[in-house]
């Protein structure tokens, strides 16, 4: 009787051992599920005395990549003052939804805004669906290519308009293992029925790690619009450092 007893115990106590153990495995595995990259970004130029002036700028970013589906968003703003003047003022956001068919082709759906004070510029909404391709899609580096239609709403100096678009673009990125990376991107935007009105945008940048959670970032970005409002320039450029906290 007791030989049974014992017998019932041993298996028992191999039965909660190896359930323990396919609960252990389950873990391990659910932890290898792809997680979202953050950051957040912030800069600060203050000058006084001869020149009285103050630039702030501020970023969110996140995005996940799965086998088959990629989401990136973003929102950013900035504000300036020279001598008490506003000499700058945007708030911008932009999200993509990318959908893989292999390894290369992916189709897309972007949408976009933008405001920009200085350029009174009230609003510009930017929608785009479309199909991409990676040219190189490598752990550490990515050239991708995108094209589709696009509609564009806007309020550019108190007028408003709607009009169709194409919409060209071109990102790489390269990551220097966790130390560093570079990144470049361009989108040109014409209008359908009237090629002569169009925007590009570019941006390319550097970033140098501190620590695991803290680096040093730098942007150069270039916003043209061919069709500007009444007595505005055609051309923006900023150049932007920042220091990023990750997480």
């Amino acid at each position: 009787m007791k030989r049974r007893i014992f017998a019932v115990f041993v298996l028992a106590v191999l039965a909660v051992s190896g359930h323990a153990a396919d609960t252990n495995q389950t873990v391990a595995i659910s932890t290898n599920k792809p997680a979202w990259e953050s950051s957040v970004l912030a800069g600060l130029s203050l000058t006084k005395g001869n020149s009285d002036t103050l630039l702030t700028t501020a970023a969110f970013k996140t995005r996940i990549k799965t086998p088959v589906n990629e989401f990136m968003f973003g929102v950013d703003g900035s504000y300036g003052e020279n001598d008490s003047v506003k000499n700058n003022e945007t708030l911008h956001g932009v999200s993509q939804y990318n959908h893989l068919f292999g390894k290369r082709f992916y189709g897309f759906f972007n949408l976009e805004g933008l405001h920009d004070g200085i350029a009174d510029l009230q609003y510009r909404f930017t929608l785009s669906p479309g199909a991409g391709y990676y040219f190189i899609q490598e752990t550490n580096t990515t050239l991708a290519g995108e094209a589709g239609p696009g509609l564009i709403f806007q309020r550019l100096g108190g007028v408003d308009t709607t009009y169709a678009s194409l919409r060209l673009a071109e990102r790489f990125e390269h990551k220097f293992h966790d130390n560093a990376r570079v990144w470049q991107k361009v989108e040109f935007l014409p209008q359908v029925n009237k090629p002569d009105n169009f925007l590009v945008n570019a941006e390319i940048g550097a970033e140098a790690a501190l620590t695991k959670t803290f680096s040093l970032q730098a942007v150069l970005q270039d916003n043209f619009v061919n069709q500007p409002a009444p007595g505005r320039k055609d051309n923006d450029v900023k150049l932007i450092s920042s220091l990023v906290y990750k997480f």
